[in-house]
């Protein structure tokens, strides 16, 4: 069946002299065929990623054709504005998939609106609500390595594509022939019709507008003297985050120069994931040269911040996603309070595998900490219900453990474009009260407890890794593990059963042991992997390592 489908594409006009030179460098090769014609990439509720290349189970501009007509499929039964707006970020053949989704868009008669430039992940949020889109489609592989592209599907609210809606793009697709099912219109053509229309200033100065109303401490930057080095790891941050602290006030910032300029290729960092020490190293090289106290780096489409502070002595300590949440909760929170602008019974949300640090610390402010399942389109739907009951303003933050942060309805996705904002705010005040972040975060172990949380990745590859984790997670429910290193289980939460969580139906194990600790078992929804999360508490960091040291050693053989 691969091979026949092999034989389509190898005989079909497709223009692209990449893809056709690549079909022919395989053939014979059965191996290679196989990897790239014997599935196809599945649409869900994150959209389309993959590697960039020939077949069904690569990225390329059929496949984005073919997923572009399922969404059109389904824009067309919603009513409204018949409208979806488009971004891209730095990755290779991004422009390419952004234009030709707007010309299958466009032979639907959907109207477009595509950023002229490239603009990151809460941009396309935003232009979605702004010009009452139907859905946004933003294209991106977000922090994978430069192999890779994808296809993230938005519905009307700014939040990533609910469970049913994907499920109806996913029909449609289905049924529509890759190579010659989409309907397609050139570009220029779609233009000409005035279908296709670029996103307007307007439409951009709004999005800067509702980020900088969100400041905690308007003013203080200016006065504070925060020296500051950014990387925007080659993608999209580099405009929209320097026009923003430059409006804030912040005016020394050093630019990580090999890393400045959008470059799909990422030569300096393989992997552009702001959670590596890799991805970071040319800006702590940078920060130790300028004597910088605060480097900041966002992934590719920035949706995504992660950053090394200045201590005491000189040197620099990356801050985990879990840190910089319980950070900014906190800051947040007190600013707020000082400031007078805190709102009435004020709403923060977090997802379940992030830090119950920040439990903590939103009830001795007297915040909400609301959980919800991983990925940020769930902390989205709690901002639209609030927005619902009319009170949408009780929304302060809203935090994943992975580096996503947003701090205000006006987009509902993760925005590293206001994450770096209230971190630099953060920096620039601890700064000028004689603190610094470092200072605070020390602060808050010693009131709260040494909290530590770590992840460990578990990577299965190839066609038969998706068979591998499920057979895992079957394992995990059919025989439940009853202690780690010692370590009872005195609970265990199976997001598999929505009638006893309370929340949607999820692919998650929580262990719940009798030292306090927990442990977390959760397939990643866009990569081959496992990821276990651990949770520690110690009477310092070294008891609390020693804690997690031993669960890993138990949790691994699970995997194996």
């Amino acid at each position: 069946m691969y091979n026949e489908e092999y034989r389509k594409w190898l005989q079909a006009d497709l223009i692209d002299f990449d893809l056709k030179k690549e079909l022919q460098d395989i053939e014979g090769d059965e191996d290679a065929i196989k990897e790239r014609f014997a599935v196809s990439l599945k649409f869900g509720t994150a959209g389309l990623r993959g590697t960039l290349g020939a077949g069904t189970n690569r990225m390329n501009i059929w496949v984005v054709r073919q997923a572009t007509q399922g969404v059109a499929d389904w824009v067309k039964t919603q009513g409204g504005t018949q409208t979806v707006a488009i971004s891209y970020d730095s990755r290779l053949k991004g422009w390419n998939f952004a234009r030709e989704a707007a010309g299958v868009l466009a032979a639907n008669g959907i109207n477009v609106r595509i950023y002229d430039e490239l603009m990151p992940v809460p941009a396309l949020s935003f232009a979605t609500r702004y010009y009452k889109c139907n859905a946004g489609i933003m294209v991106t592989a977000s922090h994978n390595p430069a192999q890779y592209n994808g296809y993230k599907a938005y519905g009307p609210d700014g939040c990533q594509m609910t469970d049913d809606a994907a499920a109806v793009v996913y029909d449609s697709i289905q049924k529509t022939d890759v190579l010659t099912g989409a309907k397609y219109m050139d570009f220029a053509e779609g233009v000409n019709k005035g279908l296709i229309k670029f996103v307007d200033s307007e439409c951009k100065e709004a999005l800067y507008a509702a980020i900088e109303e969100r400041q905690v401490r308007p003013g203080l930057c200016a006065d504070a003297g925060l020296k500051l080095v950014y990387s925007p790891l080659n993608g999209t941050g580099l405009v929209p985050v320097t026009r923003v602290l430059k409006d804030m006030g912040i005016t020394d910032i050093t630019i990580v120069p090999e890393q400045e300029y959008p470059n799909g290729y990422f030569t300096t960092c393989s992997y552009p994931n702001p959670e590596i020490f890799a991805a970071l190293e040319k800006g702590l090289e940078l920060a130790k040269e300028v004597g910088a106290d605060l480097m900041l780096a966002t992934d590719p489409d920035a949706d995504r911040v992660g950053i090394a502070m200045k201590c005491p002595d000189g040197s620099y300590e990356l801050v985990s996603g879990n840190e910089m949440g319980v950070l900014l909760l906190d800051y947040i929170c007190a600013g707020r309070i000082e400031k007078g602008t805190m709102p009435k019974n004020p709403v923060a949300v977090m997802s379940i595998v992030s830090t119950p640090l920040a439990d903590v610390v939103a009830k001795d402010y007297g915040v909400e900490l609301r959980h919800t399942l991983t990925g940020f389109k769930w902390i989205g739907d709690q901002i639209a219900k609030l927005e619902e009951a009319g009170e949408v303003d009780r929304f302060i933050f809203g935090f994943e453990e992975s580096y996503g942060y947003l701090a205000g309805p006006y987009v509902r996705d993760k925005d590293a474009v206001i994450g770096s904002m209230l971190i630099c705010e953060m920096a620039a005040y601890y700064r000028s009260i004689g603190s610094s972040i470092k200072q605070r975060l020390e602060e808050i172990y010693a009131k709260y407890g040494r909290y530590l949380n770590k992840v460990d990745s578990y990577e299965f590859p190839g066609l038969t890794g998706m068979d591998k984790m499920n057979n895992i997670m079957s394992g995990l429910r059919e025989n439940p593990p009853a202690e780690f290193a010692g370590d009872k289980v005195s609970n265990v939460i199976d997001y598999n059963e929505p009638e006893k969580t309370g929340l949607p139906k999820a692919n998650v194990l929580i262990y719940s042991l009798e030292s306090g600790s927990t442990v977390v078992v959760r397939p990643s929804g866009t990569e081959p992997k496992i990821k276990a999360y651990y949770t520690t508490l110690g009477k310092d960091l070294a008891e609390a390592e020693q804690s997690k040291d031993k669960l890993a050693g138990a949790v691994k053989p699970l995997f194996d």
